[in-house]
């Protein structure tokens, strides 16, 4: 066997241990892959959505559960617009594409709709590159691909991502569709939630474009010099309902700098192999272990808390918690935190603000200092460390 076998082997057996005996692993969507690539530094939700571990089971079994999520309604509301914007062989879906993104190609009267069933998450994305090649290289003609299956490399292990449909242009050009229930108001949508949209689909495109090196590598395993992946088109889809009716309507959007930030962030991650040989032996997140052991299990990896995390972790709860309770800097933000450098904590920037602690000459603690006494001369007191204070002028 060789090395990067050997490697793939031992991964996946210690990914299956920290789950647990018998508990499934949990695919990662791009969803989640995005709100992983937007907060790089934390080792904590790397290895656990790289272990396919159910966050919101965890949080749950921890006492923290989260609110993240969809709620049932609007899954089923949103399994219905779908399941009528792609009716007829996705008729409607076709005309949308053609009118928002080609309208100079030949209408798509008829299109090509592949069968891409298959065993196994391999032999779906296996299908799926191969459906990819026979439509690019039937050109003039329109293929519509229903739930493909793409697989993307991250921290060194594979996750097989499904966006709701991929287009494939009569000129062999490729679009991802995301199929979303909010409603387009007036051509508009909230602007929130087309961000979320665009950095979802921003995954696919990457996805995609490593679908696309592949299928255009020379065989000795390197990508010809017209870059195969160009094929990709950096504007994706967006269907959504019109105002509030079952109607559907669409609009183009331009991800090319989510897909830019995506890509930088997901080669920041530290690879889950060198997270998981750091774990202490025996560690597991499996959800019916008892909630200590769960804590310490949960606390043995280091992680990287923001106030955002709330929008998009199941398990911000549980760490805002400990985070507050280390009395962490973290909680108040990202751009507070960047400001402040070395003082990691709360009470290191109140000693600094009063002068008992901290270099005068860090730009953080000299900032703080000169707030303390303007503070302090606003509410007619005297400035704390007023000897410190009179060097800082």
């Amino acid at each position: 066997m060789s090395l990067p076998r050997m490697r793939g082997t031992r991964l996946r057996q210690q990914l299956a241990e920290l789950r647990g005996p018998d508990v499934p692993a949990k695919a990662l969507d791009a969803r989640a892959l995005a709100a992983l690539a937007a907060n790089p530094g934390c080792r904590r939700r790397a290895i656990l959505d790289g272990a396919g571990v159910d966050k919101a089971a965890l949080a749950s079994a921890l006492g923290s559960p989260s609110a993240f999520g969809q709620s049932q309604f609007a899954l089923t509301r949103g399994n219905a617009f779908e399941a009528r914007v792609k009716a007829d062989g996705g008729a409607e879906l076709l005309r949308l594409v053609h009118t928002a993104l080609d309208p100079g190609a030949e209408p798509p009267h008829r299109a090509a709709v592949p069968d891409l069933s298959a065993i196994g998450p391999e032999g779906r994305t296996a299908r799926t590159a191969l459906a990819l090649r026979e439509a690019t290289a039937a050109r003039g003609t329109w293929t519509l691909l229903d739930h493909p299956l793409l697989a993307l490399e991250v921290a060194g292990s594979p996750a097989f991502l499904e966006p709701d449909a991929v287009v494939v242009h009569p000129d062999g050009k490729w679009t991802v569709v995301e199929i979303k229930s909010f409603p387009m108001l007036d051509g508009s949508a909230d602007a929130a939630k087309v961000g979320a949209a665009a950095r979802q689909a921003a995954v696919y495109v990457l996805a995609l474009e490593d679908v696309a090196r592949r299928l255009g590598a020379e065989p000795d395993g390197h990508a010809p010099d017209d870059a195969p992946a160009a094929r990709v088109r950096h504007r994706v889809l967006l269907v959504c309902p019109k105002d509030f009716s079952n109607h559907a309507t669409a609009s183009a959007v331009d991800v090319r700098k989510q897909r830019a930030v995506t890509a930088r962030q997901l080669t920041r991650l530290t690879r889950i192999q060198d997270i998981a040989d750091t774990l202490p032996e025996g560690t597991c997140f499996a959800p019916g272990l008892p909630a200590a052991d769960l804590t310490d299990a949960v606390e043995s990896v280091p992680a990287t808390y923001a106030p955002e995390c709330l929008a998009a972790c199941e398990l911000a709860f549980h760490c805002r918690q400990h985070a507050r309770g280390a009395g962490a800097v973290t909680t108040l933000g990202r751009p507070v935190r960047a400001e402040l450098g070395a003082l990691t904590t709360v009470d290191a920037v109140l000693s600094a603000a009063r002068g008992e602690s901290g270099d005068p000459d860090d730009p953080a603690v000299a900032a703080l200092r000169r707030a303390a006494r303007l503070r302090a001369e606003a509410l007619g007191q005297e400035a704390p460390g007023a000897e410190v204070m009179a060097a800082c002028r």
